[in-house]
């Protein structure tokens, strides 16, 4: 794909003015130029700006980073990808997950994801097993390790087994409280609110699904037509810290009768100002545990 400057910022949380300096103080990127002189940057600058980000993050300087060999910038995300660790217990499961995914192997795949889903249930299989594979795939993607269809394909399977287990519970009361669950119009990744879903229907909630990309209009929409108690969604990208925050309020006026619960990148959210009437789910654990408490409506 080609991108502009402007679709690197948003989907790596750097400005477009910080992105021109790092290529010109550092040669951070070589982005090709239209006939009008505008920069365009393809898939792998894309990557290595992600690359950037995450090795600034983990505290080294832009500098460094950018002076690096591509063999010495595979050696340190080869580090992140080993100090990554997952509980020896489900190790093993983790890995054959991750080499079925890699051969394409669906059948397997799916078999094995069953017996952790039976085994351990849907939220402990998410918590033990899930997670860490989506967190290691990441960093193989990083590194080029896999392609995006090994990701589609992986995902796709994970959110196949998360429905059904959501079709498999029982149906819940007109007068159990409703919660309204979506992702903003610039996010993509469902399965952490296929899983929420899951846990508040479990718990005997109303669940109104609306999946990811909802615009703040369609949210606008059906808290006028029908009765929503919380809404729940999540954040995950590293957008602008000033666009998050203008969204929020946004959120926050159209949302000033109900209950908001937000959860996903930490860092961005810690971030944010005037947020204190918005629940954040910082784990997982968390919003379990927040299940247990009856709610005063």
């Amino acid at each position: 794909m080609v991108y502009s400057i402007s679709d690197l910022e948003q989907l790596s949380g750097v400005q477009s003015h910080t992105i021109r300096i790092w290529e010109q103080r550092y040669q951070a990127l070589k982005p090709d130029r239209s006939d009008g002189n505008t920069r365009l940057y393809n898939d792998e600058q894309l990557k290595r700006l992600l690359n950037i980000v995450s090795l600034n993050q983990s505290g080294l300087k832009i500098s460094k980073i950018c002076n690096l060999s591509k063999h010495d910038f595979n050696i340190l995300l080869d580090q992140q990808l080993a100090s990554f660790t997952v509980d020896k217990h489900y190790e093993s499961i983790v890995s054959q997950l991750i080499n079925y995914g890699l051969s394409f192997d669906g059948n397997s795949f799916s078999r094995l994801l069953d017996r952790s889903f039976s085994d351990i249930g849907p939220v402990g299989t998410y918590q033990e097993i899930l997670y860490p594979l989506l967190v290691k795939l990441g960093l193989m993607w990083s590194k080029d390790d896999i392609c995006p269809a090994h990701e589609h394909f992986i995902s796709n399977i994970i959110r196949q087994k998360l429905f059904a287990a959501i079709n498999a519970l029982p149906g819940t009361t007109s007068s159990s409280e409703s919660w309204l669950l979506f992702l903003p119009e610039d996010e993509d990744h469902d399965i952490g609110l296929l899983l929420a879903s899951y846990i508040l229907r479990l718990n005997g909630k109303n669940v109104i699904f609306l999946g990811s990309r909802v615009p703040l209009a369609s949210i606008k929409e059906v808290l006028n037509t029908t009765k929503v108690n919380h809404v729940l969604l999540f954040m995950m990208k590293g957008s602008m810290i000033k666009d998050v925050q203008n969204y929020v309020n946004q959120l926050s006026h159209i949302c000033r009768n109900v209950n908001i619960h937000l959860s996903g990148n930490g860092q961005m959210i810690g971030k944010l100002n005037h947020i204190e009437h918005i629940n954040w789910c910082k784990t997982l654990v968390e919003f379990e545990e927040m299940m247990k408490i009856p709610t005063i409506l």
